[in-house]
């Protein structure tokens, strides 16, 4: 491989990294089993205290 075609080949793949870091991200942030468990733990706490509230 000559000198230019590497050169090259890392200013391309240094350009396509950048690019790719710019580029808005369509996954969901991760979330941790325990702060699922936790986040689901307070949800079902909330829709008893409304069903109770509802219920008086």
């Amino acid at each position: 491989m000559n000198r230019k075609k590497k050169l090259n080949k890392i200013l391309n793949a240094r350009i396509k990294k950048m690019n790719a870091k710019k580029s808005p991200s369509n996954k969901a942030k991760y979330v941790s089993k325990a702060e699922r468990a936790k986040l689901e733990a307070l949800e079902n706490e909330q829709q008893t205290d409304n069903q109770v509230n509802s219920e008086q």
